[in-house]
């Protein structure tokens, strides 16, 4: 047998007391697709930053074609061959697609000039040769997420890393797109590259992967080739017994509930954007879940955005407890009663900054209009954590440390001190585990009873599936199904979108 391309022996690490991984073995054989899967915070990012050399403080031992390496920052790691594409991508949103491809390493010509014509060129080549299909000149930002993770992906193979680290990378596609990518995937492998592919995607990891390693609690519990295992047998590993109800809504079909008979809260009458949606009519009702459901770049996430003023829609109207109001900014929006969570927690928190401040920036007019009192905004934050099982559970800790899951429940919990009439949420559960979702959830449905009207809109089916009592299919900017009272599967989503 060949010796492993990549062997981790005993690696452990703790922040601040807490142990994220504990004596983990892990090894990465050349030309494979190597999946991790795990709750948040169970360690595999963790682990996946060592091997990039984002985390450099860390027990046991790490070899690297047989030879020890210990990489003290990313650069050391790139020159060894090793990349990694984040789930919160580092593209520059304002610079063009071939200055994101080069970044960091543009060609100059003879005057030390950035050579940007060849840079273009050979930007279009590396483009071509991955099939990737985009302008070289267009901005970044234009982009769909989807478009960007292809992108940056080119960016960190065209670095000549023989091992790319890839972190939810299917989280921001539409199926379409991850088949595109999984495409790519599999001929790079077999050209002699190597990926561990770690996602909340089960199915995703299943069908993409040779092999998975499960972490559980900051081990590495099992490893095993992913010919003919199930996705029950893995979700049993990540979760351990006793979660028949968790493993079950996340394998089965749903069904509908009745829709409450209560009042109308937000109304929408052909809500329209050029070139993003168009005649978008739909109703919310107090004690509802509004589910909307298509492929990335079907318009849901922008009529979402829309409804906070940002931006707003050019035509429609939008009406709020009986009453016609203008949303032109997210201050209206704010004010009027609506919050949001956008798909991007970079949108909205602040990572350098305490768990508690980002939980209470909201409303710190409300806790004292002349000055900061940090003492009350720890007690709130301090319920928050409690009411939502965030872990650590630690106020003062940096956003940063959290795991992406966390991260999320903080996002929430930032809203939910004085409740809004209207919370939109727009992926909400992108890159959470099975019981980081489960508690999601769990918050959600609370907020339903109270009366809240919520309005998820996805291009997860699940996420859908497990929220709404109501579901709207959108396709090309337009609502073209409508699922109510009736039973509901992630086919017939499929199917519709």
């Amino acid at each position: 047998m060949p010796r492993p391309l990549l062997e981790l022996s005993q690696v452990s690490k703790s922040f601040g007391g807490v142990a994220a991984l504990r004596a983990v073995d892990f090894e990465l054989e050349a030309g494979e697709i190597h999946g991790l899967v795990g709750e948040n915070g169970a360690g595999k990012s963790t682990l996946m930053k060592i091997i990039a050399g984002v985390q450099t403080d860390y027990d046991g031992a790490m070899l690297l074609s047989g030879q020890p390496v210990r990489f003290l920052s990313p650069r050391d790691a790139r020159v060894a061959g090793i990349g990694m594409v984040h789930q919160e991508l580092s593209a520059v949103r304002d610079l063009s697609v071939a200055e994101n491809v080069f970044l960091g390493a543009q060609p100059l010509n003879r005057l030390g000039l950035v050579a940007w014509a060849a840079m273009r060129r050979q930007a279009v080549e590396h483009l071509q040769r991955l099939e990737i299909e985009v302008d070289p000149g267009a901005r970044m930002g234009t982009l769909s997420l989807g478009l960007q993770q292809l992108v940056e992906l080119a960016r960190v193979l065209f670095s000549g890393a023989r091992i790319v680290i890839l972190d939810e990378p299917t989280s921001a596609l539409s199926p379409p797109e991850v088949e595109r990518l999984f495409g790519l995937l599999r001929r790079l492998r077999d050209e002699g590259r190597t990926f561990v592919f770690i996602s909340h995607f089960l199915d995703d990891v299943l069908a993409i992967s040779n092999r998975l390693t499960v972490f559980r609690a900051g081990a590495a519990v099992a490893t095993q080739s992913c010919a003919g295992t199930s996705k029950r047998w893995v979700i049993d590993r990540m979760i351990g017994a006793g979660h028949e109800k968790l493993e079950e809504s996340y394998l089965a079909d749903i069904a509908l509930p009745r829709c409450p008979a209560a009042k109308t809260v937000l109304a929408v009458n052909g809500l329209t954007r050029p070139g993003a949606f168009r005649n978008v009519s739909f109703e919310v009702r107090a004690g509802e879940v509004l589910g909307i459901y298509g492929f990335l770049g079907s318009g849901q996430l922008e009529v979402a955005h829309a409804l906070f003023g940002h931006p707003p829609a050019s035509h429609g109207s939008i009406i709020l407890d009986g009453r016609s109001v203008r949303l032109s900014s997210a201050p209206d929006a704010r004010r009027s009663g609506i919050a949001f969570i956008p798909e991007s927690r970079k949108m909205m928190l602040f990572g350098a900054e305490p768990v508690y401040k980002n939980m209470t920036i909201t409303i710190l007019d409300r806790i004292d209009r002349l000055w900061l009192r940090p003492g009350v905004e720890c007690r709130i934050a301090s319920r928050h954590v409690k009411q939502f099982h965030i872990r650590p559970p630690r106020v003062e800790r940096p956003l940063s440390t959290l795991s992406g899951g966390n991260q999320q429940k903080v996002a929430l919990a930032k809203w939910l001190t004085h409740l809004p009439r209207v919370l939109i949420l727009a992926e909400p559960t992108r890159g959470m585990d099975v019981g980081a979702k489960d508690d999601v959830v769990t918050i959600l449905r609370s907020l339903r009873e109270q009366g809240l009207a919520i309005l998820v809109v996805s291009s997860e089916p699940e996420t859908v599936l497990s929220l709404a009592d109501r579901i709207l299919i959108m396709r090309k900017g337009a609502i073209v199904r409508e699922f109510a009272e009736e039973p509901i599967s992630k086919d017939r989503m499929l199917e519709a979108a």
